[in-house]
């Protein structure tokens, strides 16, 4: 009964696996994360705070910070290339 148990739990691990590798690591789940980053982005920003605490916070060049809260659109299709 145990070993029926685990495989039956194994084979619904795996799936789970599938689609969250699906899920997360396709082109565009990461360009869709990356989209919502940056409009998460803009909104604090708008709220006060500093490009410079944005950058720090995320990993990114204060460069890329601002060029992401003053041309949106062309950041999404760069970050997409």
């Amino acid at each position: 009964m145990r070993r029926k148990l685990d495989d039956t739990l194994g084979r619904l691990l795996l799936t789970v696996a599938g689609v969250l590798h699906r899920g997360i690591a396709s082109k565009q789940a990461v360009k869709g994360w990356k989209l919502r980053r940056n409009e998460v982005l803009r909104a604090a920003h708008r709220r006060g705070v500093p490009v410079e605490v944005l950058a720090s916070r995320l990993g990114l060049t204060q460069s890329w910070v601002r060029y992401v809260i003053k041309n949106p659109k062309k950041a999404a299709i760069e970050e997409a290339a």
